[in-house]
């Protein structure tokens, strides 16, 4: 790929400049800061309750509140439900959520402050057919698609409305995806074409996303969005929508969140957020304004080196190079090394590290741990404390032949992420390097908080949480680490828990079953949070089985081609089931579809009985 910049620089947390887009009375991008938005989940023929969960979102702090519009009669209840909301004195701005029907979209733009649409199925029918377009059919599927999106264009300029070019990478079109594939550069150029289109009508009050259930997926899209954003020229400084698709429930989905959106933003990529859980919308709230605390406290935190040269107008890391190609995931190859009777770094598994303390909390009942037990002591690992910026010392380093075990020095002025960059850019690739998080001792331990009842309160286990995802999951998606210890938290099953979650979320490790499920909306046609908790307790024991639970036929197909079987809603009360992205089963009754589920699951040999798999998580 061409020399392309994803930010001004990766080593220094700096915001990307965009210029502003009004919401309704709420801008993103420009001077604002980030933003936080959620999806209501009722269905949208339901005024009151439609009305109801909008406030109830925007008491809990939700600044923009999205909802489904799937048809035009759905769409024309906009007015009602704006209307009703606009009496009763909120006026948090409305979204209009399109999807196949450019329509309803047409409706929608009449009432709402914004219209997202989704370029993978804006007028588009997807079949998954697989042919080669000439450059005359392609240009001709782009005039098409001109004719059917510049009317909804023209009228949210003439209202002053904004629209969001959302891509999802589970719903590319067949046109996309035969030139691009299913990839982040095929994500970009679907945005692309819409914004081309927006642009050439001289329509600016546009808002990108570039989604996917899969946070090293979602990660180099937006960074190769960023950096074709920037080589297309300065007035290409459109704002940026965040979000992680399908997260699911629980811890699970809060940690996919933090490696996603979490070091996106890190990256100062980011204008508005979405945490898309398995749950009521309120409780996604806490966690997307989690976040964006977290990112403000470590945007003031810098390497003191830095700041200094930045002082005297210079760039301390300007040639410096990265080890790792931001746009495409790849593990950094180290030397294999032995600590403690076990092997990490080359093609090892990454490995989790404790402390002494904890260990010996645990060490009593390591046999019955299962895959969740502690596999390195820290005090016995040999491992180098080295500050990134110190050139003599990594000199030294480097000058050793033999593998060494290297990790970050903790120090107060050390933003974890660009410090472990910037150690992997300067140590010499053979040596492998221990991830671990700054240890925030003045926070005390209040003990695990059920998913309902996380909050923001800075002892909460969320903190912990999110900061650890964010500073360690966003490393392995960069292909850093060979090791981790997660910090900042004494109870020792739930550290242990915590460190094997992150790496299965940024896929570094499968060490459980693994859903992708979507949040619940308008479109559901069946109650998501239920049928997870049942799929899950059928399934839960299935080590390295992923799971699609799919509420609609939206992304439904596309998210799953990653995930060997799917639930998804085909119609009220009835379920289809896929293998991978194939439908093989249609119009199942709900009741029956769990445990038709474990049959096709059966079929293609990837069942085993609950009583043969190990230990389950700590807790």
């Amino acid at each position: 790929m061409r020399n392309l910049s994803y930010c001004s620089d990766p080593f220094l947390y700096q915001r990307r400049q965009t210029r502003e887009v009004m919401v309704g009375n709420v801008g993103i991008g420009g001077a604002n800061p980030i933003r936080v938005q959620s999806m209501i989940t009722c269905d949208t023929m339901d005024t009151e309750m439609s009305i109801q969960q909008t406030m109830e979102l925007a008491k809990v702090g939700c600044e923009i509140v999205r909802i489904t519009a799937p048809t035009v009669k759905d769409a024309r209840n906009l007015e009602h439900i704006l209307k009703g909301l606009r009496e009763r004195g909120c006026d948090v701005p409305i979204v209009a959520d399109i999807h196949f029907k450019p329509e309803a979209a047409m409706e929608a733009a009449k009432w709402v402050d914004k219209v997202r649409i989704n370029p993978g199925n804006y007028a588009d029918s997807k079949k998954f057919v697989i042919r080669e377009y000439t450059d005359e059919q392609y240009a001709a599927e782009l005039s098409r698609i001109r004719e059917r999106f510049s009317p909804l264009v023209d009228l949210c300029k003439q209202r002053g409305i904004a629209i969001r070019i959302g891509t999802n990478h589970g719903s590319l079109s067949d046109r996309i995806m035969n030139r691009y594939g299913d990839t982040p550069l095929g994500m970009v150029e679907s945005a692309f074409e819409f914004a081309r289109i927006a642009r050439d009508l001289d329509y600016h009050a546009f808002v990108f996303s570039m989604k996917s259930s899969n946070p090293k997926v979602m990660i180099a899209a937006y960074r190769l969005l960023v950096a074709r954003l920037n080589e297309e020229g300065p007035d290409w400084n459109y704002p940026i929508h965040l979000g992680v698709t399908e997260a699911g429930e629980g811890e699970d989905a809060r940690i996919k969140s933090a490696i996603g959106i979490g070091s996106l933003l890190a990256d100062g990529i980011g204008d508005t957020i979405r945490v898309s859980l398995t749950e009521d919308s309120p409780h996604e709230i806490p966690v997307a304004k989690a976040l964006v605390a977290n990112i403000k406290k470590t945007s003031n935190i810098q390497p003191a080196s830095a700041v200094d040269g930045l002082r005297r107008g210079e760039r301390p890391t300007s040639n410096v190079e990265l080890s790792f190609d931001p746009f495409s995931y790849q593990r950094r190859t180290t030397g294999t090394i032995e600590r403690d009777g076990v092997r990490l770094g080359g093609e090892e598994l990454i490995r989790v590290v404790v402390r002494q303390e904890n260990f010996d909390k645990v060490a009593h009942k390591i046999d019955k741990m299962g895959d969740y037990k502690p596999e390195i002591v820290y005090e016995n690992a040999s491992v180098v404390e080295v500050d990134p910026r110190d050139e003599a010392a990594i000199a030294q380093l480097n000058k050793n032949s033999a593998p060494q075990f290297v990790t970050v020095k903790d120090q107060p002025d050390l933003s974890v992420i660009a410090a472990f960059r910037l150690l992997a850019a300067r140590l010499q690739p053979r040596h492998p390097i221990l991830l671990k998080g700054k240890a925030d001792t003045s926070l005390p331990h209040s003990g695990f908080v059920i998913p309902s009842t996380f909050d923001l309160r800075p002892s909460s286990f969320l903190h912990t949480l999110l900061t650890a995802a964010t500073n360690i999951g966003s490393l392995l998606c960069d292909g850093i680490g060979d090791a981790i210890l997660v910090q900042g938290e004494e109870a020792p099953g739930q550290a242990l828990r915590l460190s094997y979650n992150i790496l299965q979320a940024a896929g570094s490790r499968i060490f459980k079953t693994d859903y992708v499920a979507c949040p619940s909306c308008g479109r559901t046609l069946f109650n998501l949070q239920t049928t997870t908790a049942k799929i899950k307790a059928a399934t839960l024991h299935l080590k390295g089985v992923k799971i699609a639970i799919m509420g609609c036929i939206v992304n439904g197909p596309g998210e799953m081609a990653d995930a060997d079987f799917g639930y998804v809603g085909g119609a009220p009360g009835k379920v289809n089931l896929y293998v991978g992205k194939t439908p093989v089963k249609f119009n199942i009754p709900e009741a029956e579809a769990v445990g038709l589920l474990q049959d096709l699951i059966r079929e293609h040999g990837k069942w085993v009985e609950p009583s043969e798999r190990r230990a389950e998580a700590p807790v």
